[in-house]
């Protein structure tokens, strides 16, 4: 359920102690269930999911007071949820001491035997596709392909040039077209 709220609105109240509560709600609305399935597009993992948007709005809870606006709030918020999410894959990489082959392995099985996702064949095969991917690339093609973010946007989230995003763009979806055909 988003929220027709504009971020100015959001960021006034929330300067103000009386309306910063509200302020929050209101950010929870507009924006929990867009973090949510960026997110769970990266971890797979629907509790998992949960837990690293609790830890992202607990972050920008502390962190909003001293946000500047010189980007917009949500590619603030979500190069906060990319970076919990490349920290969450690299302790479960480090704490399994696997590589990064096998933690992909372990989200596909995660995947295959999720309830909350009841995906055709092929959105499955698209999703078992995603978890080959780098995750720098997958969250290029996450944020192109799902949300549909303009390379612009996406440079600002993750702090890299709009060229370097268009090839790894490229090059995730020339894997993945790779793996959906069988050639990888």
């Amino acid at each position: 359920m988003s929220v027709q709220v504009e971020d100015s609105e959001i960021l006034s109240k929330f300067q103000d102690e009386k309306t910063r509560n509200e302020a929050f709600n209101l950010l929870l609305k507009k924006y929990q269930q867009k973090i949510y399935w960026h997110i769970r597009r990266m971890v797979v993992d629907h509790d998992d999911a949960d837990d690293l948007v609790q830890d992202v709005f607990v972050k920008v809870w502390k962190n909003l007071a001293g946000f500047r606006n010189d980007a917009q709030l949500y590619t603030w918020m979500y190069r906060i949820a990319s970076n919990e999410c490349i920290t969450f894959l690299n302790k479960k990489k480090q704490k399994n001491n696997v590589s990064l082959d096998d933690v992909a392995y372990e989200l596909a099985d995660t995947l295959a035997d999720s309830t909350y996702f009841n995906g055709d064949a092929a959105q499955r095969k698209l999703q078992e596709a995603l978890l080959t991917l780098p995750e720098k690339q997958r969250l290029v093609f996450n944020m192109k392909y799902y949300e549909d973010m303009k390379y612009e946007e996406m440079s600002q989230v993750l702090g890299t040039s709009v060229g370097a995003l268009k090839a790894s763009f490229h090059l995730a979806v020339k894997k993945i077209e790779a793996h959906l055909l069988g050639r990888d």
